[in-house]
């Protein structure tokens, strides 16, 4: 018999919702993890808001009521993505005081609320990273202002390589236990690592599998 599920998808934006992109993708997120681990959808709630702000929680009523949906049926609920509830450790840390299980497709079933706080410090730390990045790489593009070509477009360049180095380390970071666990459980090759790896249901940063070429370059980060 299957395991009743409250799903909830969010995105931020009015115009995202409306199209329906980024919702499409979290329901059959969503609807594929309910299948491979045996549950059943009994309800889902669709939110079109930010996530910032302490008050985040107040401006998400539809948040509210899947939390409420499943305390009635006493179920968890499930989100694609962490990112769909939040990145705001202590956001999280308030949706766990709710006393609801969360899941996080993503992740997979096995994720405890340790490790969804550890994923909500990883991600936070990335943004921030990020942002210092973006800063630093604008205040250079500006300090360089003799130099040929479009400004505009060298200051983009400058804050997507920043970007990109920031959350590629911020990446590393977040896939580095699960390589060291892998290694002690007796995985000495980039291969058999990668193989690890993709028995977790753990992704790459563009959500596909592992080979050892991705492993090698996760361990040059973390090295």
């Amino acid at each position: 018999m299957a395991k009743p599920l409250v799903a909830y998808f969010r995105v931020s934006t009015r115009e995202q919702g409306r199209s329906g992109l980024g919702i499409d993708a979290q329901r059959a997120a969503v609807a594929r993890f309910a299948e491979a681990e045996g549950f059943e959808i009994v309800a889902e709630f669709v939110e079109v808001e930010t996530g910032k702000g302490a008050d985040a929680l107040d401006r998400r009523p539809e948040l509210a009521k899947a939390l409420a949906k499943s305390k009635a049926a006493k179920c968890p609920v499930v989100v694609a993505k962490l990112d769909r509830l939040s990145r705001d450790v202590h956001f999280i840390s308030g949706l766990m005081a709710q006393r609801v299980a969360f899941i996080v497709a993503e992740l997979g079933a096995d994720a405890d609320p340790f490790m969804l706080h550890l994923y909500a410090a990883l991600a936070e730390k990335e943004r921030a990273v990020i942002s210092a990045r973006t800063k630093a790489a604008l205040a250079a593009a500006k300090a360089r202002g003799q130099a040929l070509g479009n400004p505009r477009l060298g200051e983009a360049r400058a804050v997507a390589n920043a970007s990109h180095v920031a959350g590629a380390d911020a990446f590393a970071a977040t896939v580095a236990p699960a390589i060291r666990a892998a290694q002690a459980a007796g995985a000495k090759t980039l291969r058999e690592i990668a193989a690890a790896l993709d028995g977790r249901g753990i992704a790459t940063a563009r959500g596909g599998k592992w080979d050892a070429k991705t492993v090698s370059n996760v361990l040059k980060r973390i090295c």
